[in-house]
């Protein structure tokens, strides 16, 4: 397997990251604006992009402060048991985060497109951190 990998910091604690990855009012503001489920380990959450997919994640790993992993299990996207994960750690007083999206037999045009969209809402949970503002999927700041 291929896995995309992207390494990034945010100047806020690492409290302020973990929860805009788990909590879904805060990804609702970064990442896609239709988010539902319980952010507990082995539970299943929903993400949806209106009008385009839907995505059903178990979390199969979550470490407060640390650590949140998502197994993708329902999908149109032929991308069903693709896990995505965040790890988290300070570094030169701000959080470092370690994005790895697990799953690719390729590099092909699919590995290529998520490797775009994963940076651009890396860059969207960044802002949403240090700003206030993200661009999810669905919202008025969202970038097409």
């Amino acid at each position: 397997m291929i896995p995309i990998k992207h390494l990034f910091h945010i100047s806020k604690p690492i409290k302020q990251v973990f929860e805009a990855l788990s909590l879904p009012e805060h990804l609702s503001k970064w990442y896609t604006t239709i988010v539902a489920g319980k952010f507990e380990h082995n539970e299943v959450v929903t993400f949806e992009f209106k009008n385009l997919a839907s995505f059903k994640f178990k979390i199969i790993n979550l470490v407060p402060d640390k650590s949140i992993h998502f197994e993708i299990i329902e999908s149109e996207w032929g991308n069903i048991g693709h896990i995505m994960k965040y790890d988290l750690d300070e570094n030169d007083g701000k959080t470092r985060v370690r994005y790895t999206y697990e799953g690719f037999k390729d590099i092909d045009d699919s590995f290529a497109n998520m490797n775009y969209s994963s940076a651009k809402y890396l860059e969207s949970l960044r802002q949403f951190c240090q700003k206030g503002i993200g661009e999810a999927f669905g919202s008025k700041n969202y970038r097409s």
